[in-house]
């Protein structure tokens, strides 16, 4: 399995460009079963996530043309097999975003229990019960979803979904399930996360009767079919977020190009106050920073959009690591994501847990090690704290780093870091 080297103590200076966001790409992916016509995503970043979705929806029947340039044609005219299996999918959650188009569609579908990192559970229940509410049968049996139409109708019909959490691939499915559904659709509780809008707004390019998207109601109205579009999947914030706190903790000068202020604020908000200053520039956001030593420990809790995000905790935690003072870690979302914390006092960090909260006590140096990357944004948390400690580090397992960053090593080592993949 490839591995990083990094060795800290570098500034990080230069401009980075955002790669398309893969909690965007994957559902728009899934968007595209919706209609026979020809759609074509750019871009598309390259991660591991969304050649498995390429891989599945191949499966499926879908013609995929995937050219070096950032862009994706797919065609499901000739889909003929609405089923996701667990070869295709036990690496990857989203795969759960099948379902609703399909069964929009064809009435049908089989889609394996999603995989994905093991930061905790991810129950699909919500999912089921929100599609039976627009006429669906679901049942779960051998370790799949099998749906399809209650007898006697042949689509899905609009109804009032109010899920018993915020939920973003639900809020997704049932989007994608209710733009072809008969009559009116109302998701309450809806997730607000920018990649949900951008979605809607794809859907909206195609033909669908969306109002709403970015608050906790929508309303969808369903249409006879939908057409084909060309549509531009948004930057990813969280690659955003991630680059803003590298370069606030080795220190440095970055425009982070496509990066948008407001998909971000409550990072934003947090970093500020931390010491770094961070400016909306055109084409982007300028961040810099004078290093670790000059950074004050901020505490935070993850909560849903617009609130501090779950997929920054880790890379902020890093960050917390070698800032001055003590700083208490709230994590609300998912049980499980504190794997990276043994692997961060491998490092030097001291880090204490308490059930949902770390508490950090920051330290001049950290020192470098060999670790262990558990999941996605423990990774990149990982990276994060190489960069600044002293000596080298080599992050083992870099797989999952691939699952959600586009290129991260080429990325940091154009703005001078000291990183190198090697192959094994």
């Amino acid at each position: 399995m490839d591995k990083l080297l990094i060795r800290g103590g570098r500034a990080l200076t230069g401009q980075v460009t955002l790669s398309g966001a893969k909690n965007a790409a994957l559902p728009e992916l899934c968007a595209a079963l919706l209609t026979a016509d020809p759609v074509t995503l750019l871009n598309m970043p390259k991660l591991r996530d969304v050649t498995t979705m390429l891989a599945l929806i191949r499966h499926m029947g879908v013609e995929v043309n995937h050219p070096q340039d950032g862009s994706v044609l797919l065609c499901a005219s000739d889909l003929n097999n609405p089923e996701a299996p667990y070869e295709l999918v036990k690496t990857m959650r989203a795969s759960v975003l099948a379902l609703g188009p399909l069964l929009a569609r064809f009435g049908v579908a089989r889609v394996s229990l999603p995989g994905g990192c093991a930061i905790g559970s991810r129950p699909v229940d919500q999912h089921i019960k929100g599609l039976a509410a627009m006429g669906a049968e679901i049942v779960v049996e051998h370790g799949d979803m099998v749906a399809r139409l209650s007898a006697g109708r042949s689509r899905l019909v609009g109804a009032r979904i109010a899920t018993d959490m915020v939920t973003v691939t639900g809020t997704e499915n049932f989007l994608m399930a209710a733009a072809l559904a008969d009559g009116e659709t109302i998701l309450e509780n809806a997730a607000q996360e920018p990649e949900i809008h951008d979605l809607a707004e794809m859907l909206i390019q195609m033909g669908a009767n969306i109002e709403g998207h970015g608050t906790s109601r929508i309303r969808i109205v369903g249409v006879e079919k939908l057409h084909g579009c060309t549509h531009h999947i948004v930057a990813d914030r969280i690659e955003a977020g991630t680059f803003l706190c590298a370069v606030a903790a080795t220190g440095g000068d970055v425009l982070v190009r496509h990066g948008r202020m407001e998909h971000m604020e409550a990072v934003v908000e947090k970093l500020r106050d931390a010491g770094v200053t961070i400016t909306a520039v055109e084409g982007g956001i300028r961040v810099q920073s004078k290093g670790a030593a000059t950074l004050k420990a901020q505490s935070f809790r993850t909560t849903e959009y617009p609130g501090f995000p779950t997929d920054m905790q880790a890379q902020y935690m890093a960050l917390n690591c070698v800032a001055q003072g003590t700083s208490k870690v709230t994590e609300t979302i998912f049980e499980n994501r504190f794997m990276h914390v043994n692997e961060l006092v491998r490092l030097g960090a001291h880090i204490q847990i308490d059930g949902k909260i770390a508490l950090v006590e920051g330290v001049q140096q950290l020192s470098g090690a060999t670790v262990m990357a558990t999941d996605l944004r423990a990774s990149a948390s990982l990276v994060i704290a190489a960069l600044v400690a002293d000596g080298q580090t080599q992050v083992d397992r870099i797989y999952h780093l691939d699952r959600g960053y586009d290129q991260m090593e080429t990325k940091l080592g154009a703005l001078g870091a000291n990183i190198e993949r090697v192959h094994s």
